[in-house]
C-alpha cells in the first residue's frame, strides 16, 4: 500500500474515533503494540479500516514521520 494512502487511512481512524469520544491514541498504539485489533473500537469501521493495513509498515511510517520532524 502506498504510504500517502496508509497515512490517510491513519488519520480517517483516528479522527474516528476521537468523534467518537474514544481515546484515539491509546487505542492505536495498543493495537500496533499487541497486533489484536480488539484494542481499536469498531465505531464507524475503525477496526476493519486500521487492520486493513499492515501494521509493520505503519509502525515505519510513523517512525520515519517522526524522526524527521
Amino acid at each position: 500500500m502506498e504510504e500517502k494512502t496508509t497515512k490517510a487511512i491513519l488519520q480517517e481512524v483516528f479522527e474516528l474515533l476521537v468523534a467518537g469520544n474514544y481515546d484515539a491514541t491509546s487505542q492505536i498504539v495498543g493495537y500496533l503494540n499487541s497486533g489484536d485489533p480488539g484494542y481499536v473500537s469498531s465505531y464507524k469501521g475503525a477496526r476493519e479500516k486500521i487492520i486493513a493495513l499492515d501494521r509493520y509498515a505503519l509502525i515505519e511510517i510513523m517512525l520515519k514521520e517522526f524522526l524527521s520532524k
